[in-house]
């Protein structure tokens, strides 16, 4: 009989590689590449390394230890391939960047056609966040049952026009669901969005085993009800890919976007980009501007351009 050798009682714990899947008070639910699940905290050396950004957000590759109780340690964070950000919400002069997801490959902002009635300026700031974060982005049109196809196409048929993919659904009529799951189907994909335009309805309605907790939206206000309140990434059993449910936003903060790089989140405005009578021009009250004179012809929507003068002088 061949004997097996023992493990030295000094031996190094086993050292494993995976994915956040859930961050929550300072503990992370890792999905490991061998399949297995491991909830961990940080190695303390981290908070020093990866000082002015979030330490770990759902979607990060992290390196672990396993201990021998079944947990876990967080010894190494990789570098984002791609992330999301937001200011977090606070008074001037303690704001820091809030990364809502990491390495992911696409945006989905959800807002109703209805009840609460879209905010397009907000929209637009989601948008601009994923153009400065380079992340693909496309507009999820939910509750279309509540005003009409023709409708919801005229509140959001501009976002077509500027190049951006537009959903229209209705979680709870089941129009456009699975066009839905087809865009989400082998990615990584964040969805957001104001709260109670029906996130979690829709993510429920193409995988009912997520059972995400829903709720109504407030009568009295007509605003939406917080539902989710910690990040997670949920892995899709069809087609592959995985989703992050983000708790609903009352506000998005945009996160360190110079003056001069704003127009260039606006994809309408590229073009006319360098067009302008001054190197400097902020695109206001400048004599030659190409971006007021696309405004003037119709190249850009005067809502887009108000939008992005609200921006510039943190008029929102």
């Amino acid at each position: 009989m061949k004997l097996v050798p023992l493990a030295a009682p000094d031996a190094a714990p086993p050292q494993l590689a995976g994915t956040v899947m859930r961050a929550r008070s300072g503990f992370y639910t890792v999905h490991t590449d061998d399949d297995g699940t491991v909830e961990c905290q940080l190695r303390g050396r981290i908070k020093q390394v990866r000082s002015g950004t979030d330490l770990v957000v759902i979607g990060d590759r992290v390196h672990l230890t396993a201990r021998p109780d079944g947990s876990g340690t967080i010894e190494q964070v990789e570098p984002r391939r791609s992330q999301f950000s937001r200011r977090q919400p606070g008074p001037r002069g303690s704001w820091k960047e809030d990364v809502m997801v990491a390495n992911l490959d696409q945006v989905l902002v959800v807002f109703a056609c209805a009840d609460p009635m879209p905010h397009l300026r907000m929209l637009d700031r989601f948008l601009v966040a994923a153009e400065h974060n380079e992340v693909e982005a496309a507009v999820v049109a939910n509750k279309v049952d509540l005003v009409g196809m023709a409708a919801a196409r005229e509140i959001f048929s501009g976002y077509e026009m500027i190049g951006y993919p537009v959903l229209y659904v209705s979680a709870r009529e089941g129009i456009g669901v699975e066009g839905f799951a087809d865009r989400l189907a082998g990615r990584i994909s964040v969805v957001t969005g104001p709260s109670g335009v029906g996130k979690s309805t829709l993510l429920n309605a193409i995988q009912p085993g997520l059972r995400i907790e829903t709720a109504e939206v407030s009568e009295s206000l007509h605003k939406g009800k917080h539902t989710t309140t910690s990040a997670e990434l949920h892995p899709l059993v069809a087609g592959g890919g995985a989703v992050a449910d983000t708790p609903g936003l009352r506000e998005l903060g945009l996160w360190q976007i110079p003056d001069e790089a704003l127009a260039w989140c606006f994809p309408e405005m590229r073009e006319h980009l360098g067009g302008c009578g001054f190197n400097d021009c902020r695109h206001l009250g400048e004599p030659r501007c190409a971006i007021r004179a696309a405004v003037a012809s119709g190249g850009v929507s005067e809502a887009r351009y108000e939008s992005y003068r609200r921006l510039l002088l943190n008029e929102d």
